[in-house]
């Protein structure tokens, strides 16, 4: 399904339109995830929701969604490369995601963020209301400890 967000932007969830070596490269320089091995991101990819972002046909942003697509979602691995940030094509972005999850009509979407607070919240993110029920396994530097993919 392609979305045409402005008279630039166009947004796919078409997984063959990836540009694949972008998104390792910008996730494998990510605080959330890096030195990411590039098996790790193609795993991802595949296992999730997919939207690209692209403009006059180059890919410039990308939002991944870990979901079962009837009661739970995770986003992650948003963003938009530096050299087009602050033009509005987050927000597009983060437009197009959030209709495609409303469609689903899911009891809980989560989502992890250390400086993007102000764009989630424009789309009914919140704290989580009762965080002492959540718990999580946290592997802290996961891809510096040597090869993670399956041999």
């Amino acid at each position: 399904m392609d979305h045409q967000a402005s008279e630039e932007l166009v947004i796919s969830s078409d997984k063959s339109r990836l540009d694949r070596a972008l998104i390792h490269a910008v996730l494998a320089a990510a605080y959330w995830s890096k030195g990411i091995p590039r098996d790790v991101v193609e795993r991802a990819i595949e296992g999730s929701l997919c939207f690209g972002a692209y403009k006059g046909g180059a890919q410039i942003g990308f939002a991944r969604v870990i979901t079962d697509q009837a009661t739970f979602a995770y986003l992650a691995d948003v963003f938009i490369v530096e050299a087009e940030q602050r033009k509005g094509y987050g927000k597009a972005l983060m437009a197009h995601v959030s209709e495609a999850l409303g469609q689903l009509r899911l009891r809980r979407t989560l989502l992890a963020t250390a400086d993007a607070h102000g764009l989630y919240r424009q789309f009914g993110f919140t704290p989580l209301e009762k965080p002492e029920r959540f718990m999580e396994i946290n592997v802290k530097d996961i891809y510096q400890q040597g090869k993670t993919g399956t041999s």
